[in-house]
C-alpha cells in the first residue's frame, strides 16, 4: 500500500503512522483506543504508569508544537503519547520480557497497532480507488435501490427535517464506530491480563478482516454514494452540520442533483464518469458491517452493552442512509458480508466442520449473487419492485437466520479441543 500511495505521488500509510510520532495526529481518540487494547495486557498498576506517560508525552509535544509555531490544522492536539506508550511496550516486551509474558506484551502491542494500521491502510484504499476507478457503477445501484423503495432518499429527507441535532448526533456515532469497537473489546478482553491468555475469537479479528478484504470490493463495484453521484457532495452539511467540514461540490460530476429532494428516474443504467477525489467505497457498505459485527459481539455482554450495540447499528444504519453515503442494496450486501466474514472466522477457531463450511460457502454465494444482480438486472429489479424487493430481504434474512441457527447449535455443543502443536525446538508439545 505504500508503494502504490506513493505511485500516485502521495504517502502511504507507514508515513503517515510514523509522522505521528511528532506531529498532530488525524484522530487522536483512535490512538488512545489502540491504547487501551494494548493495556488489556498490563496489570493496574502498569496501566496507571502507561496513561500517565502517554498524557506526559502529548503535553510534551503539544507544548513543543505551541513553541515552534507548528500548525495542527486537521489533527488533534493529542494522542501522540498513547502511540509512544504503544511502541514502548514493544521495546519492553522484546528487551525486558522472556517466554510467554514477552509474547503476551508482544500480542497486546500487535493489537493496538493493527487498529491504527488498518485505519491508515483503509485511508490509502481509498485514495487508491479515486485515482484507479476513473467510472463508476451509481446509476446501476441507484437504480436496483427502486425495488427497496429508495431508502437513501427517505431517511435523508428525515435527517434533515431534524436539523443540526440529529445529524450531528448521527455524525458523531458514524464518526467514532471504531472506539464503539474498542468499548466492546475491551469487555471481551477484560479477563487476557488475569489468564495471560488472549480468547479464540474477540470482535478486533472480525474488525481487521473486514477492512482487509472489503475494500477488494470497492475495485470491483465502484459507486460513489448517491449524495456525490446525485447531489451537490456539500449542499446538505452546509444546511445542518455544525462542525462537519465543507465538502467540494461534485455537481458537475453528478447526474443531477436530487437527493434527497427527488427520486432518480429510472432508466437504462450505464458506467458514468466521476472525479478522482470522491473514493468509491459504497458497495459493500463497510460501516453497516462494522456497526453489525459490534452488535454481535455484545450480545453475550451485560445490559447495557447490549443496548448500546443496539443503538450503535441502528444509528450507523440512519447515518449511512441519511447522510447519502449509500444506497440500500449497500446496506444489504454489508450485512451478508460480515455474516459470512463471521462465520469463517468461527468456524476457524472451532476447526471446519459440516456445518462452518455450509453457513460460509452460503453467505459467499448470496453476496455474490447480490453484486451480480445489482450489475446485470436493475432494470428489471426496479420495473418489478413487489418481486425483486422482497426476494432481496429474503436473500439477507436466509443468511441471518442460518447464522443465527448455526451459531446457537455451536453454542451448545463445546468446540473440540485442538492438539497442541508442536515446538520447533523441542519437536513436541509443550504443556501449558
Amino acid at each position: 500500500m505504500e508503494v502504490a500511495a506513493r505511485h500516485y505521488g502521495e504517502p502511504g500509510p507507514i508515513t503517515n503512522q510514523a509522522r505521528e510520532l511528532i506531529s498532530a495526529p488525524k484522530s487522536g481518540g483512535l490512538l488512545y483506543a489502540a491504547m487501551a487494547l494494548t493495556m488489556v495486557v498490563l496489570t493496574w498498576r502498569e496501566r496507571f504508569i502507561a496513561v500517565g506517560a502517554a498524557i506526559g508525552v502529548d503535553v510534551a509535544l503539544a507544548a513543543f508544537r505551541w513553541a515552534v509555531g507548528a500548525r495542527t490544522a486537521g489533527g488533534d492536539p493529542f494522542g501522540n503519547g498513547a502511540l509512544w506508550v504503544i511502541l514502548g511496550c514493544a521495546v519492553i516486551a522484546v528487551t525486558r520480557r522472556t517466554g510467554r509474558e514477552r509474547v503476551l506484551l508482544l500480542k497486546g502491542a500487535g493489537l493496538g497497532l493493527l487498529l491504527v494500521a488498518g485505519r491508515k491502510t483503509g485511508d490509502t484504499w481509498l485514495f487508491i480507488t479515486s485515482k484507479t476507478r476513473t467510472t463508476v457503477l451509481d446509476q446501476y445501484v441507484a437504480t436496483a435501490d427502486h425495488a427497496l423503495g429508495d431508502p437513501s432518499w427517505l431517511v435523508g429527507r428525515a435527517v434533515t427535517a431534524t436539523g443540526p441535532i440529529g445529524f450531528n448526533l448521527l455524525d458523531v456515532v458514524y464518526g467514532q464506530l471504531a472506539v464503539a469497537a474498542v468499548v466492546v473489546a475491551l469487555y471481551q478482553l477484560r479477563d487476557v491480563a488475569a489468564e495471560r491468555r488472549f480468547p479464540r475469537h474477540h470482535l478486533v479479528r472480525t474488525f481487521l478482516v473486514i477492512g482487509l478484504l472489503g475494500p477488494a470490493f470497492y475495485l470491483v463495484f465502484p459507486v460513489v454514494g448517491p449524495v456525490f453521484a446525485y447531489g451537490t457532495g456539500a449542499e446538505h452539511w452546509s444546511a445542518v452540520s455544525l462542525w462537519a467540514p465543507h465538502m467540494p461540490p461534485s455537481e458537475p460530476w453528478a447526474v443531477a442533483d436530487l437527493w434527497p429532494r427527488a427520486l432518480p428516474p429510472v432508466g437504462a443504467p450505464h458506467h458514468m464518469p466521476f472525479d478522482g477525489i470522491t473514493p468509491r467505497n459504497c458497495m459493500p457498505s463497510l460501516h453497516t458491517a462494522w456497526a453489525t459485527a459490534i452488535f454481535i459481539h455484545s450480545r453475550k455482554g451485560p445490559r447495557l452493552l447490549r443496548h448500546a450495540g443496539t443503538f450503535w447499528l441502528i444509528a450507523t444504519l440512519c447515518a449511512t442512509l441519511g447522510f447519502g453515503y449509500h444506497y440500500g442494496t449497500d446496506l444489504v450486501a454489508g450485512v451478508v458480508f460480515v455474516l459470512t466474514i463471521e462465520a469463517a472466522l468461527r468456524s476457524f477457531d472451532r476447526g471446519w466442520d459440516r456445518s462452518g463450511i455450509r453457513l460460509a460457502a452460503y453467505g459467499a454465494s448470496v453476496f455474490a449473487a447480490l453484486l451480480v444482480s445489482y450489475r446485470c438486472l436493475p432494470l428489471q429489479m426496479a420495473r418489478h419492485p413487489w418481486v425483486a424487493g422482497p426476494l432481496i430481504v429474503l436473500a439477507m434474512t436466509s443468511v441471518v437466520h442460518g447464522y443465527a441457527r448455526t451459531t446457537a447449535r455451536w453454542s451448545r455443543v463445546p468446540a473440540p479441543a485442538r492438539r497442541p502443536e508442536p515446538h520447533p525446538v523441542v519437536g513436541r508439545a509443550l504443556p501449558e
